[in-house]
């Protein structure tokens, strides 16, 4: 594979053009297919995959040997790096979306008015679908697999550090969808590095790209929502807090703590704040912080967080605001479930919200009055994830205020119709 990579023709423009017509054509054929040719097109994607292993592996190293020159993050080369387990994943998480119901065609209500007309809203897809991500390689399956399952086309846009590993698993994926008789284009990824094809494809593709989802750091989804031109499914940071009430197990508390922060610090669900109710922060405090520090957990605190456990570093105003992606935490006393809503309220970004409590009343408190995607009572925020939450896989966690939000599956990537049916009513 070179190391230089060209669009297939002089003008990005009209390279890109001419794949927002090639993806709309397909989507029209996936649209018309049955559950049963989707399900052996995923199947046959995965399939696909397992066979180029070697080449994936391949231009994986090639991606890997690019972030170390660029000197990227180790959290950065994390989500990076593929290993022959890390294929089998991906693969296996195509399979799991091979086995969701179809979304598309299903009944998601009906009624009958006094007109005697009887209405149906019915899940359709979406149309094309353009993905924008960066570092992670499996997003470029994943993505896939989930728009064949919603009948959508999908037109994919990786990120500079990891195009090569994305090709390799793009070309296995259009190889699957051929293999079964269905177009290869309704998987297409952009195969360059120049920026400007983002901003093509912002542009909506003269009408041929319906949405866009951008997976990304803050820069890019903030790009991608002030330029676009199509509707966004926005997925901005993971600054996720774990909330510790005074009600907490302790033990839970400890537990839960370590595996939202450390279990992979470079994931959008990974905890970057952990508030602690001011009525057991001198009893548990130092048994979590004791427990974050031996699992390899830098920490930054409030003046009454360190005057506990002075081994952190004094927290600024930019670290209740900021997605470590790493390990370090922040860590905050507070004065009961209300200054943790007011804290979260203030710097939280909508993604994954956690509280520890045996308190019930406590944690559906938390519940109506924070405004998540995803709320979480009694268990880590690494459960944040489509595969975790039995929809397969997922294209991001969507933090708007669209129809799609929290882990955005198949289900997720359809609009809807209404059917009518009538007897000869007419309207008076």
């Amino acid at each position: 594979m070179a190391d230089t990579l060209h669009t297939p023709t002089e003008d990005l423009q009209a390279t890109l053009l001419d794949m927002g017509r090639r993806a709309r054509l397909a989507s029209s054929k996936l649209a018309k297919a049955g559950t049963d040719e989707r399900t052996q097109a995923i199947l046959a994607m995965a399939d696909a995959l397992n066979a180029a292993e070697p080449t994936i592996l391949e231009a994986n190293a090639q991606d890997l040997a690019g972030g170390r020159e660029k000197g990227l993050t180790d959290a950065m080369m994390d989500r990076l790096a593929l290993t022959s387990d890390r294929v089998q994943s991906i693969a296996n998480a195509l399979r799991a979306v091979a086995e969701l119901p179809d979304p598309v065609g299903s009944e998601i209500a009906r009624w009958t008015v006094p007109s005697g007309l009887d209405i149906a809203r019915v899940r359709t897809p979406l149309g094309v679908i353009g993905i924008i991500y960066e570092a992670r390689p499996n997003v470029t399956a994943d993505a896939a697999a989930l728009c064949v399952r919603s009948g959508n086309a999908a037109l994919l846009r990786a990120g500079s550090e990891s195009l090569h590993s994305a090709m390799a698993i793009a070309d296995a994926l259009r190889a699957g969808l051929s293999a079964v008789g269905l177009p290869a284009d309704a998987v297409q990824l952009v195969q360059t590095k120049d920026r400007a094809a983002v901003g093509y494809m912002l542009s909506g593709l003269n009408g041929n790209l319906d949405v866009i989802v951008p997976r990304g750091g803050k820069s890019l989804v903030e790009r991608v929502q002030e330029e676009a031109r199509i509707p966004v499914i926005g997925h901005l940071e993971g600054l996720c807090h774990v909330y510790v009430d005074a009600a907490a197990d302790p033990q839970m508390a400890i537990d839960i703590t370590v595996n939202a922060k450390m279990r992979r610090t470079g994931i959008c669900g990974a905890a970057e704040t952990l508030l602690i109710d001011q009525h057991v922060a001198d009893s548990l405090l130092p048994a979590i912080a004791s427990a974050l520090k031996d699992s390899g957990c830098a920490m930054v605190g409030d003046d009454a967080a360190r005057a506990i456990y002075p081994d952190m570093r004094v927290a600024t105003e930019q670290d209740w605001r900021t997605e470590y992606l790493a390990p370090t935490i922040s860590v905050r006393v507070v004065d009961g479930l209300a200054g943790a809503i007011e804290h979260i309220t203030t710097y939280g970004t909508s993604h994954t919200e956690c509280i520890i409590t045996e308190d019930t009343a406590t944690a559906e408190r938390f519940f109506a009055e924070i405004d998540a995607g995803i709320l979480i009572h009694n268990a880590s925020t690494q459960f944040a994830d489509g595969g975790e939450f039995g929809m397969g896989a997922e294209i991001g966690i969507a933090t708007g205020r669209i129809h799609a939000r929290g882990p955005v599956g198949a289900e997720q990537l359809t609009i809807f119709k209404y059917v009518v049916r009538g007897d000869g009513q007419t309207r008076p």
